[in-house]
């Protein structure tokens, strides 16, 4: 098959490149340069990615064939019944390859003295340790369902994780049961060393070395318990109930998620037959499920917080978050930005500067208002208590916080609540757009004058994700772009009205017409015998009308160099369509997630940070906020940091037409491209 049969289509289908972006996040599990802890880590990443993913993309396509739609213009032109299918089978291949590579990091980590036992292996000292554990500490926190035919099973809970108990009883009779493995209870148990050897259980096989003391009312004669696990529809369905309120409206939208139709059942594929159709015929699981067995244990998402055992040689060395030139957390962060702009790129700077801004805003008796939008906030949110502390000081605190962040609903509905009480200015969006753009203004009064201060973000303002997400964050007293970011609040409370900005490039109305234009400049000047060049990095790319504004150029001759994290729908390198076009995808200790749109290719480019992915939703159903960089000095620093990601040929795969995930080439010089921006800011500082 040639490639131009192979790809008569234009774009890879949506879900098909998350998997392939999902397959890059596995081959970190597999990749021996990483530290093995963070290898296992890499495959609890995994996990809940597919986790997501299922309960998102998966329940979206399910409910297309469920609708008795084929979808395929939605799908790229995949029926949705068969593109389910092609999912269930690239998902059973990536489960068995992180189970070996699971097997794998094991038998290493037993080169490293530390053992991963299960009920099998404990000897007469750990179980003395594990009976006393489990009645102190797992006992009390166990839920255990008996099954029976004159009972209806309880909805089991969405991506929960539960041990399917089979007793043989006298006469033939089977009595099953299920054990929810208990989420307050780690699921790794560090039992006591011997010697310099470290030993780990999982409450998985704990609970199956106490089976006699769970079930010693029952008289079997034998018992066995494999783990399932079912996920479910995790979109959010809201009521018509006028005299709800908003946030009770998202809060009971959360809770009735835990009840949603089950969009995939994970199995031990050790299980008897009898026991598992017994299961599926009980939770009236079929086979437009996604139905896939697995290994001995799921939810490896817990692998994310596999416990370090003091073992700082099998994990990545922490980095100290660099300051920035120029600003001080010591002094007022307000009189340097009116002196000049600033730029942080976390997490190799220290967040720690937002959070400075904001208390200083709280605390400065100038400070009128504060205006901010929040989409995802930390557990523990500094910048939460700052616009608390800010209002009860008597500030006006604005704030536009978006309940529908998926799966941080929860959080973020207490802290509204919070802020709600102590007298801050609550915008729950705007009626059918999420608003996703990361923005700050303050106004302060100097003199006979208010001036504005602020701050306009590629990432949320959290400092747990800041200390693992790559973003850029712009501070300035820039009039001009200060009075668009405010601008954007008043569409927030009078969204009737479309306001005009004269810098920033707005969704829902402006980002697709402003960013042709951007794009149509680059084609001109190839028709003018110029170099047309674009330079893109971004998290996601699937808006089929933004790929083909870019094959456009692509055939124009535009060179375009793209660096990609996740989703990318635009097929590269074809000829004819995209030869002009390159991209990668860099995955490695921290999660690229800043989105940057650099046009053109000398003094006179035009340099962007963005909130917005070149999404449909981020192009037609958003509030979102590109931002453009005018201090030459930071231009030209996100321009060298791009460079440096882009010349990456140790963790970059070159996305192609193979679709392989390959590993860009190595050349004579290895650039570790987010190891050298960190020495590129080291060396800035020493300047």
């Amino acid at each position: 098959m040639t490639k131009a049969e192979k790809h008569n289509n234009s774009y890879i289908n949506r879900e098909i490149s998350w998997l392939q972006f999902n397959a890059r996040v596995l081959q970190e599990g597999l990749d021996e340069n990483v530290p093995l802890i963070e290898r296992l880590r890499f495959l609890g990443i995994f996990s809940n990615n597919l986790d997501e993913f299922f309960k998102v993309r998966y329940a979206t396509v399910k409910r297309i064939v469920d609708a008795g739609k084929e979808g395929k213009n939605q799908l790229g032109g995949i029926k949705a019944k068969e593109l389910l299918e092609i999912i269930t089978q690239i998902v059973i291949k990536q489960q068995t390859e992180s189970l070996e590579i699971l097997n794998n990091i094991t038998s290493k980590l037993e080169e490293e003295n530390i053992y991963i036992i299960n009920e099998t292996q404990i000897d007469s000292s750990q179980h003395d340790f594990i009976k006393k554990y489990y009645i102190q500490k797992v006992s009390p926190a166990l839920v255990t369902i008996i099954l029976n035919d004159s009972i209806e099973l309880p909805n089991l809970k969405d991506s929960a994780a539960y041990l399917a108990v089979r007793m043989e009883i006298s006469n033939n009779d089977k009595q099953y049961a299920l054990i929810e493995i208990p989420k307050s209870v780690n699921r790794f148990v560090e039992l006591p060393k011997q010697g310099d050897k470290s030993f780990l259980i999982m409450v998985d096989d704990l609970l199956r070395h106490c089976l006699s003391d769970i079930f010693n009312i029952f008289d079997y004669k034998s018992i066995s318990a494999h783990m399932i696990k079912i996920t479910r529809d995790g979109e959010l369905d809201f009521d018509s109930d006028l005299s709800k309120s908003f946030i009770d409206k998202i809060s009971d939208s959360v809770k009735h998620r835990q009840v949603g139709e089950p969009v995939r059942f994970v199995y031990d594929k050790t299980i008897d037959k009898e026991t598992l159709q017994y299961l599926l015929s009980k939770m009236g699981i079929d086979t437009t499920d996604s139905i896939i067995p697995g290994g001995r244990y799921h939810n490896r998402r817990d692998y994310m917080s596999f416990p370090s055992l003091g073992r700082t040689d099998l994990l990545y060395d922490k980095i100290e978050a660099l300051p920035i030139k120029g600003l001080s957390l010591e002094v007022s962060i307000f009189e340097a930005i009116a002196k000049k702009d600033y730029l942080l790129y976390a997490p190799y700077q220290t967040f720690s500067y937002i959070v400075k801004f904001l208390r200083e805003a709280a605390l400065d008796p100038k400070v009128k208002t504060i205006k901010i939008t929040i989409y995802r906030l930390a557990q523990i949110s500094h910048i939460a208590s700052s616009l608390i502390n800010a209002a009860i000081n008597g500030k006006t605190v604005t704030v536009s916080i978006e309940l529908q962040a998926r799966f941080d609903e929860q959080a973020n509905i207490d802290y509204a609540q919070q802020m709600e009480k102590e007298g801050v200015n609550l915008i729950f969006g705007v009626q059918g757009l999420k608003v996703h753009s990361k923005m700050c203004v303050i106004e302060r009064e100097e003199g006979k004058k208010m001036k504005r201060y602020g701050f306009i973000s590629t990432g949320n303002f959290n400092e747990s994700t800041a200390k693992i997400y790559t973003d850029h964050t712009l501070f300035t007293s820039d009039q001009s772009i200060l009075k668009d970011v405010n601008k954007i609040f008043n569409f927030f409370q009078t969204n009737y009205k479309i306001f005009r900005y004269k810098h920033l490039i707005t969704s829902p109305h402006y980002t697709q017409s402003s960013v042709y234009k951007l794009i149509d400049k680059e084609i001109e000047k190839v028709k003018n015998e110029n170099q047309g060049f674009i330079r893109l990095k971004m998290n996601s790319i699937s808006s089929y009308k933004m790929i083909d504004k870019l094959y456009e150029a692509s055939r124009a001759g535009v060179k375009i160099q793209m660096i990609v994290r996740g989703i990318c729908c635009l097929i590269p390198g074809v000829e004819g369509m995209s030869e002009n076009i390159e991209v990668i995808s860099v995955i490695d200790k921290f999660l690229e997630h800043s989105r940057l749109y650099i046009f053109g290719n000398n003094e006179k480019a035009k340099v962007y940070i963005s909130s917005a992915d070149w999404m449909t939703r981020n192009i037609d159903t958003r509030v979102e906020v590109s931002c453009p960089i005018y201090a030459e000095d930071l231009k030209q620093e996100i321009i060298e940091t791009f460079n440096i990601c882009w010349n990456d040929n140790v963790k970059a795969r070159v996305l192609s037409v193979s679709e392989e995930n390959e590993y860009k080439k190595n050349d004579n010089e290895l650039v570790r491209s987010q190891f050298a921006i960190y020495d590129y800011y080291l060396k800035k500082l020493e300047s």
